[in-house]
């Protein structure tokens, strides 16, 4: 058996032709994977090799035959999901990071980074002053440390600590609108709490949590025992963008003893844009909040915040305790050189102890921007949107179902005016469908009020006044064209 060569530092040629490769991918016309005239899925797939064809070989092979075979995240007219391409500082940041500081630990410029980007957020996003947080890889899990968090406190309120001897036989719950995001459910489940225990409060017309049904439902608990852990806002739904009532559940929350917390992922750095700061009134009132820089600020996927008053009680319900090996490794009492000590003990905030820095990225996106520039970026996405709904109330056969809060709007074609709403649907769908397959563009689809929508999400860094406004035009052309029976 030959041994392997070994890594030698020849990442400048690799990082050019990866970049030149990328440069030449982004400036194509997409051609859709199952389009391809590529054979790439019998070239990828087949036995382990024994013998590895080298690096040159097998960065050629990634660029023929993997990069144009990935999704169109990246496109100018990608719009779908609240997930996009990154923008090209923090992914060449992000590249170079993973070779230079592997780990976040130590007390190196990188894990200085990691709390200057969170207290940079803080202040972007208007969180209040002096909140301390933890990075880690999305919103999943930046709402299951925040409800981490509010179970720990909830249950020492009660003389009993959950991380360490568990729920003390409580019944526990957490209250939220039906509009919040599933993330929600799967942290009380992983937390012992139980996804049932999860009580889902109606909401208005406007799809935001209605504080008078809340204080309700936590009312009823209360009375027969329940401990009730949290309230959980959004600031920007998913669905629609929709800003719960963040002062009226914080009031509410506090009123029965429970942890308010936020969830910002998609929709915290909104509060950026003065149109609609002031629905944001009472975030001041939060427990904990989180926000994902690889949503609006387009960092590559993978980062997440979540951000809470108290640091110590992401410690005390997240720590795995000391080890040997690692913490007995370091000598914090007499620190002299970067090794002597492992800096903040992010790994004690969460769930993750082997983590990449994420921080850096943070801090090159606010960096190069500025708020200023993250606020034209906001701005910039809102006014898409707000957009698309004029251009919907413009036209005779468009239906705009939510004025846009953010940057999420929700229409629909209407084929005729004494058409079925079954038929509406129908048509819907079927534009739905032609756009993935006969566009550029990509939009998802949700339900307003039982009433199909089409869904475009405006965070996209590439996306022009023009590629929004042929977005429309094609929605209309193809209603156009559909043979609709009523």
């Amino acid at each position: 058996m030959t041994p392997p060569h070994p890594e030698t530092g020849r990442f400048a040629e690799a990082f050019t032709q990866m970049g030149e490769a990328l440069d030449a991918w982004l400036a194509k016309e997409r051609v859709d994977p199952l389009r391809s005239p590529t054979d790439w899925k019998t070239q990828l797939t087949g036995p382990l090799p024994r013998d590895g064809i080298g690096a040159d070989a097998t960065l050629r092979e990634y660029v023929d035959l993997v990069l144009p075979h990935g999704p169109h995240l990246t496109s100018e007219a990608s719009w779908g999901w609240i997930t996009t391409g990154p923008a090209t500082v923090p992914t060449a940041v992000a590249a170079a990071s993973m070779i230079a500081a592997p780990q976040r630990q130590t007390q190196t410029a990188f894990n200085l980074l990691e709390e200057q980007a969170l207290d940079w957020l803080v202040e972007l996003c208007g969180l209040p002053s002096g909140m301390k947080g933890v990075f880690s890889s999305g919103g999943s899990t930046a709402n299951l440390v925040a409800l981490g968090a509010a179970r720990q406190w909830a249950l020492e309120q009660r003389g009993v600590d959950s991380a360490s001897d568990g729920l003390g036989g409580l019944e526990l719950a957490v209250y939220t609108s039906t509009q919040a995001h599933h993330t929600v459910q799967r942290s009380a489940g992983v937390l012992g709490m139980g996804r049932s225990q999860v009580r889902t409060v109606p909401t208005d017309a406007q799809l935001r949590l209605d504080a008078d049904a809340l204080d309700a439902v936590m009312t009823a608990d209360v009375a027969r025992g329940v401990v009730p852990v949290a309230v959980v806002a959004a600031a920007g739904t998913t669905n629609t963008g929709a800003v719960d009532p963040l002062r009226r559940c914080g009031e509410i929350a506090k009123k029965h003893g429970a942890w308010f917390h936020v969830d910002g992922a998609y929709g915290l750095p909104g509060i950026l844009d003065e149109r609609v700061a002031p629905l944001y009134d009472g975030l001041e009132l939060a427990d904990s909040a989180i926000t994902d820089p690889h949503k609006w600020l387009n960092a590559p996927t993978g980062i997440a915040a979540t951000f809470v008053r108290d640091r110590s009680i992401l410690y005390r319900a997240f720590t795995q305790e000391a080890a040997d090996y690692l913490e007995g490794a370091f000598t914090p009492d007499d620190v002299q050189v970067s090794l002597d000590s492992m800096g903040i003990p992010y790994f004690d905030f969460g769930v993750e102890l082997s983590s990449p820095v994420r921080g850096v990225l943070v801090w090159s996106i606010l960096r190069e921007l500025g708020a200023d520039g993250v606020r034209a970026r906001i701005v910039q996405d809102n006014d898409f949107a707000r957009h698309v709904a004029q251009r919907a109330r413009e036209h005779s056969r468009l239906e705009l179902l939510l004025d846009p809060v953010l940057s999420i709007c929700v229409f629909r074609y209407v084929p005729a005016d004494d058409v079925s709403e079954v038929a509406v649907d129908a048509a819907n769908r079927e534009i739905l469908r032609r756009l993935a397959r006969e566009t550029r563009f990509v939009v998802s689809s949700t339900i307003v009020h039982g009433q199909f929508a089409l869904r475009p999400c405006f965070i996209n860094p590439r996306t022009s006044i023009a590629d929004v406004d042929a977005f429309v035009d094609t929605v209309i052309a193809l209603g156009d064209g559909l043979d609709t029976a009523p």
